[in-house]
């Protein structure tokens, strides 16, 4: 039976082809972005608790109360300020499910979503789901610069929303004061659109850098939904638990969404979440410096082979420049890659609508044991 798909663009995303064919050829798989380390001892403890005590049941809708008021506590501790957590909070099933419910919220048949390009996979799809269309907006090719002119170019009057993500994913890439300042340009000249920030990487920030969360800044909150992973800052991006905070007015219409697609989310974890933030802030406050010493282990190893690392500001995605190793396009280097050497790296260019000619780019991650990091250097010095 032939089906007439919403989907059309849409096939097995990279991240599942490459770990398939990395299973299938024994590679070291630095595709997938995932540690392969143990969640925290005292989250873990904390869920186990948490079940033991009988809190297995359906959460409230929201979010479980006590970890409303924790991520409420955080909110203030990191950025200065306290959104309320009845109107302003909502805990959601993963980014990925706060993300679909923010653009199924606002998003309009015929509307459109500007986004930048290389952007994470599950945009689009929810934008065209929603009967939207996205609007691609390249980044520096060479830097991964956001071209304030071309976004502001890319507004029409059918422009509902601006979704952005800082430390950016692929590339590590963060917004600075200079965007921040561009961005409330484009706010106080565009107020019809809403923005949303996907900040899931807000703590694995490097070298002094501050995290430019858009809750900092008043008139970007209050047109913004801002999304945040537990599972990216606490190891645990199986459990698919995270929020998103935005003004209550966006909150009510989020929630609208929210609560027929997952309802609730996973009860016992949210408690041993509020534990975890309560009774742990060094883990979160400690992150970087924890990445940090990864990053800079494993760039220089990189060093030594003939991928050349770029500068990586914040997240766990370390680019390489695989030029001067062959001339495939990226697609193709990271099948050869993962299928004669034995490691598994992601492509950049299903990150793209229109990938840059020429561009000879892979992303790896090094969110992994030493063993692991160390058992891909092997092999990645045989090029």
């Amino acid at each position: 039976m032939q089906i007439d798909t919403k989907l059309p663009k849409v096939g097995t995303t990279i991240f599942t082809v490459m770990s398939v064919l990395a299973a299938e050829h024994g590679a070291v798989n630095l595709g997938q972005g995932f540690p392969d380390f143990e969640v925290p001892v005292p989250l873990r403890e904390a869920l186990a608790r948490a079940m033991a005590e009988g809190k297995n049941q359906y959460a409230h809708m929201a979010g479980v109360p006590a970890l409303r008021q924790a991520i409420a506590d955080k909110t203030l501790r990191c950025y200065g300020r306290r959104p309320d957590p009845e109107t302003e909070i909502t805990v959601t099933s993963g980014a990925s499910e706060a993300i679909f419910d923010v653009i199924a919220a606002v998003v309009r048949p015929g509307e459109e979503v500007i986004v930048l390009d290389p952007c994470y996979d599950c945009y689009e799809p929810a934008i065209d789901l929603a009967g939207g269309r996205a609007v691609h907006v390249p980044l520096d090719p060479a830097t991964f610069a956001v071209d304030w002119p071309a976004v502001r170019a890319a507004v029409t009057p059918k422009t509902r929303l601006f979704l952005f993500n800082t430390p950016h994913n692929p590339s590590g890439a963060m917004f600075d004061a200079g965007d921040i300042a561009e961005l409330l340009r484009f706010v106080a000249d565009f107020p019809q659109v809403l923005l949303l920030s996907d900040e899931v990487y807000e703590h694995i920030v490097f070298d002094g850098r501050v995290h430019e969360s858009v809750l900092r800044y008043p008139e970007l909150a209050a047109r913004a939904f801002v999304i945040s992973s537990f599972g990216k800052t606490y190891h645990c991006t199986g459990w698919k638990v995270g929020y998103c905070v935005a003004p209550p007015a966006l909150t009510a219409e989020f929630r609208k969404v929210h609560q027929y697609n997952t309802f609730c989310t996973f009860t016992p974890a949210q408690w041993a979440f509020a534990e975890m933030i309560e009774k742990y802030p060094e883990h979160y406050e400690e992150l970087g410096a924890f990445y940090q010493a990864k990053r800079d282990r494993f760039a220089a190893q990189l060093s030594g082979t003939k991928l050349k690392p770029l500068p990586v500001p914040g997240g766990y995605f370390q680019l390489v420049d695989y030029s001067a190793v062959s001339d495939l396009d990226d697609l193709a280097f990271c099948r050869w890659l993962t299928i004669e050497k034995g490691v598994t790296a992601i492509p950049l260019s299903p990150f793209y609508e229109r990938p840059p000619a020429g561009q000879r780019l892979a992303r790896l991650c090094f969110a992994k044991n030493e063993a692991t990091l160390d058992a891909a250097i092997e092999r990645l010095m045989r090029l």
